[in-house]
């Protein structure tokens, strides 16, 4: 590798790190050998660090990489395995593949944090293919920054298949920065005896647009599940949520909760879907749509804050 090569990498890595950095992560976490790591740049991936039970492939493509990560049968792996995606440039397109499973009796915590702090112009896409094995566990944490000036399109689609006595928790969060435009595509299977829990939380400003599906089946005996968002928009914002729960076996329980706050010329829209074609089965839902309360923001302005400082925290409590 000539030095050239050498100088642009390690240039790529420490403006990563400082991504990271602002996106809420430890970029130290990423250089411990001892820790299971992913570190991708537009379509080079800086970093690729597995450890003992953890099978990690990568490919590069022409616009990302492929990325196909295995927890092995009964490995319970002790410390979170870091993820970090993004792109440091103003503009640039971005696509990750993910395939990854979760042996039986295995156990993961996946911690993501995926950054454009520059975005003008860029795209993000990511297809993912998710497999719980029985009596496997998987914690998936995402959290996204994206800068000021709101020029980005996330588009991320995922389906998740959960066996029998598996569990999987997901939590996506975008309240840093703009968000620009957000396309969240979810679908989950659950099989018998499983459990699914899945939390959106976005802040949308300006003229950011937010699109929510997510949408959970429960095919199995005693499958459980919950749908929990929290969007707040501001602005001129806009925001569509769609939760969807199925319920197609005896004893399976689910619940869509959606809580929206909007501030302005923002509208928000909110759709919870419950299907049930089981007589033993139960799904119930919940949506609010509402202003910040008045009374929490003059509290704050008589602390000596102006409005909108007083709305922004009263928002990001709610969102945190």
């Amino acid at each position: 590798m000539t030095q050239i090569t050498l100088n642009t990498l390690s240039s790529e890595i420490k403006d990563m790190d400082a991504a990271y950095l602002a996106a809420g992560g430890d970029a130290a976490v990423l250089h411990k050998h001892e820790l299971s790591s992913l570190v991708i740049s537009g379509n080079k991936v800086l970093n690729a660090n597995g450890t003992e039970g953890i099978v990690l492939e990568t490919q590069e493509t022409e616009h990302g990489v492929d990325v196909k990560m295995t927890i092995k049968k009964g490995y319970k792996i002790p410390l979170p395995v870091h993820l970090c995606f993004g792109l440091v440039p103003e503009d640039g397109l971005q696509e990750i593949n993910m395939n990854f499973t979760a042996e039986e009796n295995s156990a993961v915590e996946l911690v993501a944090h995926c950054t454009f702090p520059n975005a003008v112009k860029i795209i993000h896409r990511m297809d993912a293919q998710m497999h719980v094995g029985k009596n496997a566990s998987l914690k998936y944490t995402e959290t996204h920054f994206h800068g000021p000036h709101g020029g980005i399109q996330v588009i991320p689609k995922s389906h998740i298949k959960i066996e029998e006595g598996g569990s999987y928790y997901t939590n996506f969060s975008l309240v840093s920065g703009r968000v620009g435009y957000l396309e969240f595509d979810y679908s989950v299977d659950a099989e018998k005896d499983s459990i699914c829990e899945m939390v959106t939380k976005v802040y949308g400003k300006k003229d950011d647009k937010i699109k929510i599906l997510e949408k959970i089946s429960l095919n199995g005996e005693n499958a459980r599940s919950v749908i929990k968002s929290r969007l707040a928009i501001t602005d001129n914002a806009e925001s569509e949520f769609r939760g969807i729960t199925e319920g197609h076996a005896p004893r399976s329980r689910g619940h869509v909760d959606c809580m929206e706050v909007i501030q302005g010329n923002a509208k928000a829209e909110a759709v919870p879907i419950v299907r049930v074609d089981n007589p033993l089965a139960k799904v119930t839902h919940e949506a609010a749509i509402g202003c910040v309360d008045k009374k929490e923001v003059e509290t704050l302005m008589a602390r000596g804050l102006e409005e909108d400082e007083a709305i922004d925290i009263i928002v990001k409590g709610m969102l945190a």
